[in-house]
C-alpha cells in the first residue's frame, strides 16, 4: 500500500511519501538501540516531564491536529479535536501516575532471615514496535506511547500507510516535548518491512491495534523470536436494550455508539440485541433518528457522518450489506455508497440477518447497524456471545439482578451497564477471543511492557537493604 494522505471526502491525492531504505531503517533502529539505556536510566520524573510537556502541547494545538486528522482518514472535525484533547488527558494521566504504578512493591518476609528483604521491580525492556490503525490515528499511538515512554521504553511507530501526516506529527511532538534523540520515532514504512524489523535482536516487544490477519501475522512473527505483544483487535460489540430501560436515552446512545467515527470505530456498537416486547418502538425509534443524520464535509461542524477512510473500505462494507441482505436480512434505511466524490456510505440499519450473514458473523466498519430481537435475557446473552469476538459490551436495564447478569456473563473485556463502551485512561482496555489479548490503559497497560523483578537481598552482616 502507498504511502500517502487521500482526502476521503474528495478522493483527491494530497502527498506522497517515500518508504524508508533497509539503510535509512537500520539507522533509526540504531538510534532507538542506543537511547534505550540512557533513557532508562533517566529519572521517572523527568520522563514524566516529557509526557506532561507532550499534553501541554496536545491541548494547545488541538484544533491543528485535529484538522490534520480529518485531511488523512475523514473524521468529523469535532470529533477529531475531541480526540486530541483525550490525548492530552492521556499524557497527563500517565505523567501523574507513573510513579505510584512503577514504585517498587515490598513483599513481607519477615522472620525468613535477619535482614532479608524482598520486593517486585518494574523496569523497562527496551525498544518496543507499535503497528498502529487509522482509525483514531493520535489516541491509539497516545496510549501506548504515553505510558511505555514514562516506564522507560523506546518507541518505534509503524503507522498505517493513510496516514503519514499524522505519524511525522506524532514524532514531532515528543521531539518538542523533549524525548531524546531515538526515544520516539515514526517509520514509514509499508508492512512488508516489518517481519525483519521484529526478528531484530534489539527490539524487545510489539504492540498491535489492528486487524484479526495482521494481528495473527505479527504474533506468529514475534513469537518465533520470543518476544511479548499486545493485540487489540476487531470487535462486533452487542448493544443490548431490555424492557426495564430507558428507551429514549437507549436509542439516542444507540446512534452514538454506532456511528462515533463515521462507524469506524472497533469497540463501537454494531449489533443491537433488543428484547421482543419493545423491538419494534426501538427500531421505529433508531431508524429515524439514524435517517436525520447529516452527511457530508467533515470539515464542517455540523456533519454528523464524514466519508469512510478508503475506497476499499466503503467497497468491502457495500459487499457486506448486499450479502446480508441477500440472506434474507431486511433493509430499513440507507444500504449504498453516496454519489458523487469521496468515500461516503448512507447511514444504514439492517434487522433480523441469517445467522451466516456479514453482519451477523463479521466486524462491519462504518455507520451499518443490525438490530436483532431476543425472546428474555437468557437469548439476549446468547445471541451476544455467539461471536467470536469479544471486545467490548454494553447493556441497558434498569433491574440490578439483569445487570449483575450481564456484567458476569457477557464475554467481553469491558461491559457498560446503561452507557456506551468507552475507552478512559483510569480502566483497562483490551479484549478477549480473536479481539486479542493484553491490555492498555491504567496501571495493566504501564506494566505489559516492563519486566517484573522479583528481588530477594539477605546482608549477612545483618544491614538492611531498602527498596528505592
Amino acid at each position: 500500500m502507498a504511502i500517502e494522505t487521500i482526502n476521503p471526502s474528495t478522493g483527491e491525492r494530497v502527498r506522497v511519501f517515500e518508504a524508508l531504505t533497509a539503510e535509512a531503517i537500520e539507522v533509526k533502529l540504531g538510534r532507538a538501540f542506543h537511547a534505550r539505556e540512557e533513557w532508562a536510566r533517566t529519572p521517572i520524573a523527568k520522563r514524566t516531564r516529557v509526557v506532561a510537556r507532550a499534553a501541554e502541547i496536545l491541548e494547545r494545538e488541538k484544533d491543528a491536529l485535529g484538522r490534520l486528522m480529518t485531511l488523512e482518514m475523514g473524521k468529523p472535525i469535532r470529533g477529531a479535536i475531541e480526540e486530541a484533547a483525550k490525548c492530552a488527558v492521556g499524557c497527563r494521566y500517565y505523567a501523574d501516575h507513573s510513579a505510584e504504578f512503577l514504585r517498587d512493591e515490598l513483599v513481607d518476609v519477615e522472620g525468613e532471615g535477619e535482614g532479608e528483604t524482598g520486593y517486585v521491580a518494574f523496569q523497562p525492556i527496551g525498544v518496543v514496535l507499535a503497528i498502529m490503525p487509522w482509525n483514531f490515528p493520535f489516541w491509539q499511538v497516545i496510549r501506548f506511547a504515553a505510558p511505555a515512554l514514562c516506564a522507560g521504553n523506546v518507541g518505534l511507530l509503524k503507522h498505517a500507510s493513510n496516514v503519514p501526516q499524522c505519524a511525522l506529527a506524532l514524532e514531532d511532538l515528543f521531539c518538542r516535548a523533549g524525548a531524546p534523540e531515538g526515544v520516539f520515532q515514526t517509520l514509514l514504512i509499508g508492512s512488508n518491512a516489518i517481519p525483519a524489523i521484529l526478528a531484530d535482536n534489539r527490539v524487545a516487544a510489539a504492540t498491535l491495534t489492528g486487524s484479526e490477519r495482521a494481528g495473527s501475522e505479527v504474533a506468529s512473527c514475534a513469537g518465533k523470536y520470543i518476544k511479548k505483544t499486545v493485540l487489540e483487535l476487531g470487535g462486533s460489540d452487542p448493544f443490548i436494550v431490555m424492557p426495564s430501560a430507558n428507551l429514549e436515552r437507549a436509542v439516542s446512545t444507540a446512534v452514538k455508539a454506532r456511528t462515533i467515527n463515521n462507524g469506524q470505530s472497533c469497540i463501537a456498537a454494531k449489533r443491537f440485541i433488543v428484547h421482543e416486547t419493545i423491538a419494534d418502538e426501538f427500531e421505529e425509534r433508531f431508524v429515524s433518528l439514524m435517517r436525520a443524520l447529516t452527511v457530508g464535509d467533515p470539515m464542517e461542524e455540523s456533519t454528523d457522518i464524514g466519508p469512510l477512510a478508503t475506497a476499499q473500505i466503503r467497497d468491502d462494507l457495500e459487499h457486506q450489506v448486499t450479502e446480508t441482505v441477500r440472506r434474507g436480512a431486511r433493509l430499513l434505511t440507507g444500504g449504498k455508497p453516496r454519489a458523487g466524490r469521496g468515500f461516503y456510505f448512507e447511514p444504514t440499519v439492517l434487522a433480523d440477518p441469517s445467522a451466516d450473514s456479514p453482519a451477523a458473523r463479521d466486524e462491519l466498519f462504518g455507520p451499518v447497524a443490525t438490530i436483532f430481537r431476543a425472546r428474555d435475557i437468557d437469548d439476549a446473552i446468547r445471541i451476544a456471545n455467539d461471536s467470536r469476538y469479544g471486545l467490548g459490551a454494553s447493556a441497558w436495564t434498569d433491574e440490578g439482578p439483569e445487570a449483575r447478569r450481564f456484567a458476569a456473563d457477557l464475554e467481553a473485556g469491558s461491559v457498560f451497564i446503561n452507557s456506551m463502551v468507552v475507552s478512559d485512561p483510569r480502566f483497562p482496555f483490551g479484549g478477549v477471543k480473536t479481539s486479542g489479548y493484553g491490555r492498555e490503559l491504567d496501571v495493566f497497560g504501564i506494566r505489559e511492557f516492563v519486566n517484573i523483578k522479583t528481588v530477594r537481598i539477605r546482608l549477612s552482616s545483618g544491614g538492611e537493604a531498602g527498596t528505592e
